[in-house]
C-alpha cells in the first residue's frame, strides 16, 4: 500500500456547500428582484430618463404672412426651403464623403473640415441655409452620415426694388429688420409647431412620435399701396434722379379722401432678393425718415392760414418793390413784382409777399398755422422711424425767423408731412392721418382734424391752379385734359457752413382734378447737378408723367377735355 493510500481523505463540511447554494439563491433572487423593480415599479422613470436622453422636441417652422397690395398683388411671398445641418463628429468619422459633400454645398473640403472641427462638441451646426429643395436633395444623395435637412423658409419680393424700403427685410431667420416687415412682425409671424422624435446617439431621428403641434401661420398684411401706381412713381423718380445727376429723389401719392397712400417710392434703392446689392443709403424711406426744408412750398399754407384767420382776402394787396429788409435779412424776388395779391404771389412763387404776410401774422400765428398742417408730429403712418420734423417753439423766433420760415426756410417736415399737409387743402381742409394698411392689422386712427375751413380750401385749390399755367413758375406741371393744383419749390441746402448757392433741392407737390382732387403727390429731387435745379423744370415734369398715367389707371374721368383737344391738336401738328 502506498503512502498516499495511506493519508486520511479531506470531506468538506455539509455547511459550507449549503452557503454556496444559498449565497447563489440570493444572488438570483436580488437579480429577479432587480428586473422586476425595473420593468414595474420603476418602468416610468427609466422611460422619462431615456426619453431625456433621446426624445428630442423640434421646432417647425410656421410660414410668414403675405404682404399684399389693396388688389392683392403680392408684394412679400415666403416659400418652403431646406437648410443643411450636421452632426459635426458624426460627419468626420467619414473622411472619404467630405470632398463629395462640399462639392454640393458649394463650398472648399478644408473650409468644410476646419468648420466642422472647430464645431466638433456640438450637436448641431448649420452648413447650408435656405436650399432650393433640389440642391438639397443633391446634398442628402452623398449618404454622408450626421447631415439632416429642415424645413425653413425664405422671402421673396416680387416688387422688388421699386418698393424695397417701403417693404423692407426679413432676417435668414424671417424676422422683420426694416419696413412694414419690421413695423408688424408680430403680425407677419406666426407662431412655429412642435413635434417630438427619438434621435439615437449619433444624433440621427429614428423614430417619429405621435406627438405634434402644428405651426399656426402668420397674418397677410394688405396695404393700402397700389403697385401699379408704385411701380409707375419708381419708375419716373429714378429717370428723373438719373437724368438730372441727382443725389436721390422721393415720390410720395395720396388719396387726400382716405388719407391712404398708394404709393411711396424712393431712389437710390436696392434689390431686396439680392442681398449684395444692399447699401445703407439706399435702404432709407426717405419719405418718412429725411427731414428737408420746404422752401415755397410752404407758401400756400401761410398764405391758407392768413385766409383762415381773416388776416387777408383775396383782393389784398401787398406792395413790394423785389426786395424786403427784415432786421439783418435781406429778402429778394428775382424780379420786381410791384404790387402783389395772394394769386401772384402763389404765381411768381414771392418771398417777398410771402415774408409780409407771415410778419402780419406773427411768429405765433405762422408756427399755429403749421402745426394745423401737422407740421412737427408724426403722420400715423406707423412706419418705423418716421421723424417728427423740426419746428422750434414760436417764443424763439424774431421777425427774421418769422420771415423766412413764412417762405419755407428755418424749419423742416419729411414729404409725408408735406404730402399731407397738401391733402388737407386737397380735401377741404380736413387734416387725416395717413394709412398704409387695411383692414386686419390696421391701426386705429383718430378723426381728422380741421386745419382751414371749406371755404379756404376750395379758395386756396382755385389761386393753386394759377401756378400751373403759362404765368406761372409750373407750366409743366399740366396733365393733359385736367386741371391741375399745385406749388413748386426750390430750397437751397444746408450744411455746418451755411447755405450753398450751387446746391438746391427741387420740389412740386399738386393735386388733381383741382375741383375735387383724386390725388395728391409730391415729387422732390434732392442736388441736381446737370441741367436746371428749380423745382418748375425739374421736379414738375415728373409729376406731369406720374398723374398722365396714374389718373387713367383709376379711370378718373377728365375735368377739362378742352385742354385734352388742345393738346392732341398740338401731337398732330408736332408730327
Amino acid at each position: 500500500m502506498s503512502r498516499d493510500e495511506d493519508a486520511p481523505q479531506f470531506t468538506p463540511a455539509r455547511w459550507r456547500a449549503w452557503l454556496v447554494l444559498v449565497v447563489f439563491a440570493v444572488f438570483g433572487a436580488t437579480l429577479v428582484w432587480r428586473a422586476v423593480d425595473l420593468q414595474v415599479f420603476d418602468e416610468r422613470f427609466l422611460t422619462h430618463q431615456g426619453d431625456i436622453r433621446h426624445v428630442r422636441t423640434v421646432k417647425v417652422p410656421a410660414n410668414r404672412g403675405a404682404i399684399v397690395d389693396r388688389n392683392g398683388q403680392p408684394m412679400a411671398l415666403s416659400a418652403p426651403t431646406e437648410s443643411v445641418w450636421a452632426v459635426p463628429s458624426a460627419v468626420l468619422k467619414a473622411p472619404d464623403k467630405l470632398s463629395a459633400l462640399a462639392d454640393k454645398l458649394g463650398t472648399g473640403v478644408a473650409d468644410l473640415r476646419q468648420n466642422l472641427e472647430r464645431h466638433k462638441s456640438r450637436q448641431f451646426l448649420y452648413l447650408k441655409r435656405q436650399l432650393s429643395p433640389y440642391d438639397a436633395h443633391e446634398v442628402m444623395k452623398v449618404d454622408a452620415p450626421g447631415i439632416f435637412l429642415q424645413r425653413e423658409y425664405k422671402r421673396y419680393y416680387p416688387a422688388g426694388e421699386a418698393a424695397a424700403q417701403l417693404i423692407g427685410l426679413t432676417n435668414i431667420d424671417g424676422k422683420g429688420q426694416s419696413g412694414m416687415e419690421l413695423a408688424r412682425n408680430d403680425y407677419l409671424s406666426g407662431a412655429p409647431g412642435e413635434r417630438k422624435v427619438v434621435k439615437d446617439g449619433r444624433g440621427r431621428v429614428v423614430d417619429d412620435l405621435d406627438e405634434f403641434q402644428p405651426p399656426q401661420p402668420g397674418h397677410d398684411l394688405k396695404l393700402t399701396i397700389d403697385s401699379r401706381l408704385q411701380y409707375l412713381a419708381y419708375r419716373n423718380i429714378k429717370e428723373a434722379v438719373v437724368k438730372h445727376k441727382a443725389k436721390d429723389g422721393v415720390v410720395v401719392m395720396l388719396d387726400p379722401d382716405s388719407g391712404q397712400l398708394l404709393a411711396v417710392a424712393s431712389y437710390p434703392s436696392f434689390n431686396p432678393n439680392d442681398r449684395s446689392t444692399i447699401d445703407p443709403a439706399g435702404m432709407r424711406l426717405r419719405a418718412a425718415t429725411d427731414v428737408i426744408e420746404p422752401g415755397s412750398t410752404a407758401k400756400p399754407i401761410v398764405l391758407s392760414g392768413a385766409l383762415n384767420q381773416g388776416i387777408y382776402d383775396t383782393s389784398s394787396i401787398i406792395h413790394t418793390k423785389g426786395w424786403f429788409q427784415v432786421g439783418r435779412l435781406t429778402i429778394k424776388d428775382e424780379l420786381n413784382y410791384g404790387d402783389e395779391d395772394f394769386a401772384k404771389i402763389l404765381q411768381k412763387s414771392s418771398n417777398v409777399g410771402a415774408a409780409h404776410v407771415g410778419l402780419k401774422m406773427g411768429p405765433q400765428g405762422v408756427w399755429q398755422d403749421f402745426r394745423d398742417f401737422g407740421f412737427g408730429e408724426t403722420t400715423g403712418s406707423g412706419f418705423p422711424g418716421e421723424r417728427f420734423g423740426v419746428l422750434k417753439d414760436y417764443y424763439t423766433w424774431d421777425d427774421v425767423e418769422t420771415a423766412t420760415a413764412s417762405y419755407g426756410y428755418g424749419f423742416a417736415v419729411t414729404p409725408l408731412q408735406l404730402a399731407r399737409a397738401y391733402g388737407a387743402i386737397a380735401d377741404n381742409g380736413a387734416l387725416r392721418s395717413l394709412r398704409m394698411i387695411l383692414g386686419q392689422g390696421a391701426n386705429m386712427h383718430p378723426p381728422a382734424q380741421q386745419a382751414i375751413k371749406p371755404s379756404t380750401a376750395s379758395t386756396m385749390r382755385r389761386l393753386l391752379e394759377g401756378v400751373v399755367s403759362p404765368q406761372g413758375t409750373a407750366e409743366k406741371a399740366k396733365v393733359p385734359g385736367y386741371t391741375v393744383a399745385g406749388k413748386t419749390g426750390t430750397a437751397r441746402k444746408i450744411s455746418g457752413d451755411g447755405y450753398h448757392r450751387d446746391q438746391h433741392r427741387a420740389l412740386f407737390v399738386g393735386m388733381a382734378p383741382a375741383k375735387n382732387p383724386r390725388l395728391v403727390t409730391l415729387v422732390v429731387v434732392d442736388a441736381p447737378t446737370k441741367g436746371s435745379y428749380y423745382g418748375g423744370t425739374v421736379a414738375a415734369p415728373v409729376f406731369s408723367k406720374i398723374m398722365q398715367s396714374a389718373l387713367r389707371i383709376l379711370h378718373v374721368p377728365p375735368d377739362n377735355p378742352s385742354m385734352l383737344t388742345a393738346a392732341a391738336e398740338s401731337d398732330t401738328a408736332g408730327g
